[in-house]
């Protein structure tokens, strides 16, 4: 026995089904699986950046989910009669439809990272001690770019730049990690 659907709820269901698609339920907090391949970019560097990166460059990225709104009209049924002499017979009648419209694209937040290769044991352990310094990373020092070091590098480089564990240019030479390139002069 099936039950037909308004479509008010097939909207509703057809959003829920977006943004579960692209991870942004907000009532599901479940775990990836194990075997699920990461987007490019978002939770590691990656070489497949933004169009137009030069070559050799690594990047990462956040993703600005799409923004939907709820938008109900008033839909005429049926129109007014109207009386010979102008007068309204009978008044005409509406009905509520309600929709779900996209008012903010899904974007794509590029930002230029080390590459890969530099993310040596000993560049993570240089890591882990700039942001102990600064009180942000409380664990052993052991070199290994795990959860609780990739949170503290969020944590850091989240109030001027992105808001992502992937660690980004920017704040590598903030901390230290790598040299500030010189204007020639």
């Amino acid at each position: 026995m099936s039950q037909a659907i308004s479509p008010p709820a097939r909207a509703l269901r057809l959003c829920f089904s977006v943004l579960l698609g692209i991870g942004v339920a907000a009532c599901d907090h479940a775990a990836p699986a194990a075997d699920a391949v990461p987007e490019p970019g978002v939770v590691e560097a990656t070489r497949n950046g933004p169009e137009g990166a030069p070559p050799g460059s690594c990047w990462g990225r956040t993703v600005s989910p799409a923004v939907f709104e709820t938008v109900t009209e008033q839909v005429q049924v049926e129109p007014a009669k109207v009386n010979p002499d102008g007068s309204v017979a009978k008044p005409p009648v509406y009905r509520s439809e309600t929709h779900q419209e996209m008012v903010v694209a899904r974007r794509d937040n590029w930002f230029e990272t080390p590459c890969p290769e530099v993310l040596t044991p000993e560049f993570v352990a240089t890591l882990q001690r700039a942001l102990s310094a600064r009180g942000l990373y409380t664990q052993e020092i052991t070199g290994t770019l795990d959860d609780a070091t990739r949170a503290a590098v969020q944590t850091y480089q989240q109030p001027a730049g992105p808001d992502s564990g992937v660690l980004s240019l920017d704040a590598a030479r903030g901390l230290g990690l790598i040299a500030v390139e010189r204007d020639p002069a």
